[in-house]
């Protein structure tokens, strides 16, 4: 899915003590296992996905109180009543992400999740990765916020931080060791392999390619995060790719794992197994 862009080394400057050894005779354990902050993530979404065998009047009531709608902020609109009140301005700009639309967009959503946050739950711990995600769906809600500030349709759906957590997993998905590279060591050394700094990853043609196609599927096709009303039905990429910067750009903040030193960032970067 990601193109090649680097060269393999004629020197072993690969072996640096800073970036993880690849032990060839160690288990390998699937990287899809997943541990268990993500699981409880999962097992929260389909129980909060029960409440499609609530009644139809009391599904929307908990739709207009949980889900995102950027109509709730507008100050002109004095006499419009939704349900939530003043404290649903708050908590609606992550609870809106716990709620889908059908099991598809659920499914979907869960499957973009699998290997990604997995490797960033491995990497963040549990405290970490679910402030991560609230965060994300926050910048997402943010996103969809300025270029919706008139809309009624509540937005739903895990997109923007299932986005964040994908943008967040490839500062340190293609090192050498990672859980996207060829030379992929067990599930949870790859997941804790030394980031890239943001300026040395947007430098690699893996990295940037990933961006390409991610934006491209985003931007032309959609998919997520989506409204309730039948007729109104859109996709939200902009809260998409809101989640997106989030996650580029604040991964730092929450990365418990020491940065590679500059003048191994490059070495660490190469994926390249011990051949000859």
């Amino acid at each position: 899915m990601s193109p090649e862009s680097e060269a393999a080394l004629d020197s072993p400057q690969d072996s640096s003590p800073d970036v993880p050894a690849v032990n060839e005779e160690a288990p390998r354990e699937p990287i899809l296992t997943l541990p268990p902050a993500l699981t409880a993530y999962v097992l929260l979404l389909a129980a909060i996905h029960l409440r499609v065998l609530l009644p139809p009047e009391l599904e929307n009531w908990t739709i207009d109180v949980f889900g995102f709608i950027p109509k709730r902020y507008d100050s002109s609109l004095l006499n419009l009543q939704i349900p939530g009140g003043a404290g649903a301005k708050v908590w609606t700009f992550v609870t809106y992400s716990l709620l889908h639309a059908n099991l598809t967009h659920l499914g979907f959503n869960v499957l973009w999740l699998l290997p990604f946050g997995s490797a960033l739950a491995r990497r963040f711990g549990t405290v970490r990765f679910f402030v991560f995600l609230a965060v994300t769906a926050a910048a997402g809600a943010v996103a969809h916020l300025v270029t919706h500030e008139h809309a009624v349709a509540p937005m739903i759906g895990a997109s923007a931080s299932v986005s964040g957590a994908m943008a967040a997993a490839i500062r340190f998905a293609f090192v050498r060791g990672s859980f996207l590279s060829f030379s992929r060591s067990d599930a949870d050394t790859a997941a804790k392999v030394p980031a890239l700094p943001l300026s040395r990853a947007l430098r690699d043609g893996r990295v940037v390619g990933f961006l390409a196609v991610w934006f491209g599927v985003n931007i032309i096709f959609g998919v997520g995060a989506i409204g309730v009303d039948a007729e109104t039905t859109s996709v939200a990429w902009q809260a998409h790719i809101g989640g997106f910067f989030a996650g580029l750009l604040l991964f730092a903040l929450f990365d418990p794992v020491p940065r590679v030193r500059s003048d191994a960032a490059d070495a660490s970067s190469r994926d390249v197994s011990d051949r000859i």
